[in-house]
């Protein structure tokens, strides 16, 4: 028998009373201010965003405290301090006498799903003080959930400890393949061969957003639409976007075959690449390369262009950071016999295989976690 079950056996062995969070519980609206009206500090002005909104000079709560926020898209977002905030679009919660703070904050946390449905209005949800103050928390004697808080404490500080070690262990990894990666694709050696990649490119095209305001471009579409979000030094298997082939056919939009080699050329996802696997269509920021296998390996020049990305957007030009097709197709890049480059593919592909296990590896860990996480959460806060 654990220590918990021993203090519930012991202190509540007919059951656990229940009461509204507004009894047990001291629930207080914020007090509205805009960044103009302050003077910055380090207070965090807790507003309807999962981060602080800004920070200030001054306070309106100290001490253990838990908010939710009150508009907006983290609306009923729960969070816990220590420290002092200042409550703006959001509201605070401090438990009374009898019943701990961060006791309640991991009750709350455990019905966080319930709280943002009580969302309410239709351009800005809110979540307000009346769609929850009557919630029924289970109020078990101190010593109880003194025991349920130290348990969720040290599962809390596990779990981000894992996490920090998995992710420094990706970094690590991440950063020894892009290492290697530069050095055999390094354009220094005198002993291999340079060409612009124009060079070692049958043909080159850019797509089309089809009118947004045309419904028949994109009402059960079927044809694959890729953007600039899906180009992430990837292989692109499928997409979430989808046009018809009336806009094919009545737009700038083209088809293009599998395995070209995709550049983004605008704004913050310039310079990323990526290898279509399927027959899609793209917009106008992407730039797709069908590569002349006479001469070049697509995969060989994708492993390329992941390499030059630092010298890619280092040629961004205009006020959002473009580039263009003259600059990408002028790009230096080794080319060596199809041979060499098949063996380095090999290599480079091996590597990237073992990053990207770690890439799903490290997500499916964290999540399993946190689900081993909310199970134990929800029985250890469920009184029956």
């Amino acid at each position: 028998m654990t220590k918990l079950e021993e203090l519930i056996q012991k202190l509540c062995p007919n059951g656990v009373e229940h009461k509204p969070l507004n009894e047990v519980s001291e629930m207080k609206r914020g007090t509205s201010i805009t960044k103009k009206d302050i003077v910055e500090g380090e207070i965090p002005v807790v507003s309807g965003g999962r981060e602080p909104a800004y920070y200030c000079d001054k306070y309106n709560r100290d001490g253990e405290t838990i908010t939710v926020a009150g508009s907006g898209a983290g609306a009923g977002y729960v969070q816990y301090w220590t420290k002092p905030i200042f409550v703006c679009d959001a509201f605070s919660i401090q438990g009374n006498p009898g019943i701990q703070t961060k006791y309640i904050y991991y009750f709350l946390t455990n019905i966080q799903d319930y709280i943002y449905s009580t969302k309410k209005g239709g351009g800005v949800p809110h979540v307000h003080i009346s769609s929850i103050e009557n919630v029924s928390v289970p109020v078990p004697p101190l010593p109880v959930q003194r025991e349920i808080v130290r348990i969720l404490d040290n599962f809390t500080e596990l779990t981000a400890e894992l996490t920090a070690e998995l992710t420094a262990e990706l970094t690590a990894r991440k950063q020894q393949y892009a290492y290697y990666r530069d050095k055999l694709l390094s354009t220094n050696n005198s002993s291999v061969p340079v060409v612009e990649l124009r060079d070692i490119v049958k043909k080159s095209c850019s797509g089309a957003t089809p009118a947004k305001g045309n419904a028949e471009y994109y009402e059960n579409g079927t044809i694959p639409w890729i953007r600039t979000q899906d180009v992430r030094f990837n292989e692109i298997t499928e997409v979430n976007s989808y046009i018809t082939e009336k806009a094919v056919s009545e737009t700038a939009t083209k088809w293009i075959p599998e395995n070209c080699v995709i550049v983004a050329i605008s704004g913050a996802t310039a310079g990323r690449c990526a290898i279509n696997k399927i027959k899609a269509t793209t917009n106008q920021h992407c730039l797709n390369l069908i590569i002349d296998d006479s001469m070049a390996l697509y995969r060989y020049v994708f492993h390329c262009l992941c390499s030059k990305y630092e010298e890619l957007i280092s040629r961004k030009q205009g006020a959002r950071g473009d580039l263009n097709s003259s600059l990408i197709l002028s790009l230096p890049i080794p080319i060596q016999s199809l041979e060499v480059q098949k063996r380095l593919v090999e290599v480079l592909d091996n590597f990237d295989a073992i990053c990207s296990d770690l890439k799903i590896g490290l997500p499916a860990e964290i999540e399993a976690r946190q689900k081993q996480y909310e199970y134990y959460r929800d029985k250890l806060l469920t009184f029956t």
